[in-house]
């Protein structure tokens, strides 16, 4: 069964296998002729990133790379990029990869246009009100995992390299003009990418529909993206050339991150400090703290998880809820709590002290204090 579509929600997305091929077009019609693709270091040499600059160069449009960006891109990584978008004399960004090649393409985009540093833009009140709008640059955004859904985000999440601390940069001008999600760039993800990226869209699904605030929309987008989760992230994982199940997994992500928009909730106000301070993989974090957040906000949430459930054809309530996810867990090989991950407990005052100042933590269900979050922490491992 081969998918394809065009959806103009939330920004103009191209979705199915080798579409690849229109990523000239997509930059030529946001006016772009010289554009800088930005990626990590892992993805340069790769065959699907080499496919991508050739794309470029056979239109005419250059052949520029530019890969310093860590696992969690910080503030040195921007300043880099922004030196070779300027000294290139470049018009536009494709920003290419998983969430971090994403997050900082998305992010040297915004800031070639901005005198002030990057921390004035956080997604704070009206922050993102200060920057000037007339130079930032047009961005066409290439996932190449399905998990983030950071190509459809109206944010990037920056590192402080000084402070360990993720910030979250917010602008409207950070969503991506065009977005080109072709499942054949996902096929040769491990299998623990794989597993790590679907649960960061299971758990944005997950978070968005279980967040107080009022927003139907969102709380649709995140059912039936649990949905798609269960139905093609098993399959993803087991059989990586599932054109079927990775395109499926690209929907899925990108609904994650729409669905958000409603809020997010302790899974991430915890995953976030844990992958500053120890540089975990984000969507693994998640996955490895999903159980214990999961019955912390058992009081508020169960009458929503029980309609989850039935949509999703798990018997058994919340309970049966519960147990789903802990199989999807060991199906995936997602480690059985943060020790498992090499974590120790010796740092959890100074971790809580982090997850009750992320922004995440004001969507979850349960308000978080320095105090529960520390108990919260303690039965993560």
């Amino acid at each position: 069964m081969n998918i394809t579509a065009n959806w103009s929600y939330p920004t103009a997305v191209k979705l199915g296998r080798g579409r690849i091929k229109e990523l000239a077009d997509a930059c030529k019609s946001l006016g772009m002729k010289n554009p800088l693709l930005i990626t990590d270091r892992g993805l340069a040499n790769m065959a699907i990133t080499q496919g991508a600059l050739d794309v470029l160069e056979e239109a005419g449009l250059g052949r520029a790379i530019f890969a310093d960006v860590d696992p969690n891109p910080n503030e040195k990584n921007l300043d880099a990029g922004i030196k070779a978008f300027r000294a290139g004399g470049h018009d536009g960004v494709v920003a290419f990869g998983g969430g971090s090649g994403l997050d900082l393409g998305k992010c040297v985009a915004f800031m070639v246009g901005q005198d002030r540093p990057v921390w004035d833009f956080e997604d704070i009140g009206d922050w993102w009100t200060r920057a000037k709008v007339e130079g930032i640059a047009p961005i066409v955004a290439v996932p190449t995992t399905a998990g983030t859904g950071s190509e459809v985000g109206r944010a990037s999440v920056i590192t402080n390299s000084v402070t360990h601390v993720k910030k979250i940069i917010f602008h409207p001008k950070f969503l991506p003009g065009v977005v080109i999600s072709d499942p054949e760039l996902t096929v040769g993800m491990p299998k623990a990418i794989t597993a790590g990226t679907g649960m960061d869209a299971f758990a944005h699904c997950l978070e968005a529909y279980c967040s107080p605030f009022f927003h139907p929309m969102s709380q649709g987008i995140a059912l039936e993206g649990m949905r798609l989760v269960k139905e093609f992230l098993p399959r993803a994982f087991h059989e990586g050339t599932d054109i079927e199940a990775r395109t499926n997994m690209m929907a899925a992500a990108a609904m994650g991150a729409v669905a958000f928009q409603k809020g997010l909730g302790a899974i991430h106000a915890l995953s976030h400090p844990i992958g500053a301070v120890y540089n975990t993989h984000h969507g693994m974090t998640n996955a490895v703290v999903m159980p214990p957040v999961l019955k912390f906000n058992r009081a508020k949430i169960e009458g929503k998880i029980e309609r989850a459930a039935a949509y999703l054809g798990i018997a058994g309530g919340f309970d049966g809820f519960y147990d789903y996810v802990l199989k999807l867990r060991t199906d995936l090989h997602v480690p059985q709590n943060l020790t498992a991950m090499g974590i120790h407990p010796d740092r959890i005052d100074e971790l809580a002290a982090m997850a009750i100042e992320d922004p995440s933590c004001g969507g979850n269900p349960v308000t978080l204090t320095l105090e529960n979050t520390k108990q919260l922490f303690r039965d993560c491992f």
